[in-house]
């Protein structure tokens, strides 16, 4: 199953890995990074975080404001006492995920389109990540697992699309990801393989010249969706990575999930939909919270959404509106949300 790509060389693998390898793991360190002390943050002490740490690249700390306890990114990754307060309808697989697992990590639910979880490693650990209790120990991708998951996805006719997730599939090494992707590329009914990461856009020195060179190779089309939920997070190693993607033949999406004091207001949103165009990425998603245990505290309500997305819709050209969705355990699609604009009378 090993890819035979055209002049690959995985030797400067080694930046990203080892930026990868040592993020931040403690609330005392990377609030030493940023200039501030525990008494300035509500922070959690003593807490068991358990299979969900803290995790943070040194290239995500280096963008967060120094000295500002209210930084949009610091929040999104600093486990705070909200986190430990339980909230009525916040469980621990708010998508019924588990009932859809048809194979080992197979997320079989849409009708021609099924998710699969390469890995549970990621970059960064974002608090309000809604698989931070997924099972993945039962579903670790050892080469037994590997090949009954693209058995399923070879059997399974109806399937068009495959979408890799995780964990992270970027924080895949190259061999392992192509090993993935080849298998995936020789499945003659698939049409599209896509790619959902927030390692891009945290680390964009992911995109090497091995890994551009195997999607090259690649004969599907390919689909990658960036995770990016302030504008902040953009810079020009981003801009730079994307634009190498475009050149590959990559179709580059975002989605961004809403929370509260990160991006709910619409100036935010506004400046992160033109900050993507300028990184040649299409706005996608805009993603209600999914109500996963520990995040209630990001919550906000359809009512303030809705009219976030009027003001964009007035203020942006359509194609830089994300479409408002959420997801809701049971539907086997994304809900677009009702915005009301307008009753035919």
């Amino acid at each position: 199953m090993n890819m035979k790509l055209p002049g690959l060389d995985i030797s400067n693998e080694s930046d990203w890995r080892t930026d990868f390898a040592q993020g931040i793991r403690s609330a005392e360190d990377l609030l030493k990074h940023v200039n501030l002390a525990p008494e300035d943050v509500d922070l959690v002490e003593g807490a068991d975080l358990g299979a969900f740490p803290l995790r943070v690249p040194q290239s995500y700390v280096a963008k967060i404001e120094k000295g500002n306890p209210r930084d949009p990114l610091l929040l999104q990754v600093l486990p705070l006492k909200q986190e430990f307060q339980s909230q009525p309808g916040y469980v621990k697989d708010p998508l019924h995920e588990e009932e859809y697992n048809t194979a080992p990590g197979v997320i079989h639910k849409y009708q021609n389109r099924a998710l699969f979880v390469a890995t549970q490693a990621c970059a960064i650990h974002c608090r309000y990540c809604f698989r931070r209790h997924f099972p993945y120990s039962d579903n670790a991708m050892t080469a037994d697992k590997l090949k009954a998951a693209l058995d399923y996805i070879a059997s399974r006719q109806e399937l068009d699309e495959v979408i890799l997730s995780g964990g992270d599939p970027l924080s895949l090494s190259d061999p392992k990801l192509f090993q993935v992707l080849e298998g995936l590329n020789s499945i003659q009914h698939l049409k599209r393989i896509r790619i959902h990461t927030r390692l891009l856009a945290i680390m964009p020195n992911r995109a090497t010249d091995a890994f551009l060179t195997g999607l090259k190779a690649l004969q599907k089309h390919l689909v990658i969706v960036v995770h990016i939920n302030h504008p902040n997070e953009i810079d020009d190693e981003f801009i730079q990575a994307a634009g190498l993607l475009r050149q590959a033949g990559v179709h580059l999406l975002n989605q961004t999930v809403l929370l509260a004091g990160i991006n709910d207001n619409v100036q935010t949103l506004n400046q992160l939909s033109h900050r993507l165009m300028d990184a040649g990425v299409l706005p996608y998603y805009l993603h209600l919270l999914d109500p996963v245990e520990g995040a209630s505290h990001f919550n906000i309500s359809d009512a303030q959404a809705i009219q976030f997305v009027r003001e964009l819709l007035e203020q942006l050209p359509g194609y830089l509106v994300p479409k408002l969705v959420r997801e809701v355990a049971g539907f086997k699609n994304k809900l677009p949300v009702d915005l009301g604009l307008y009753t035919q009378k």
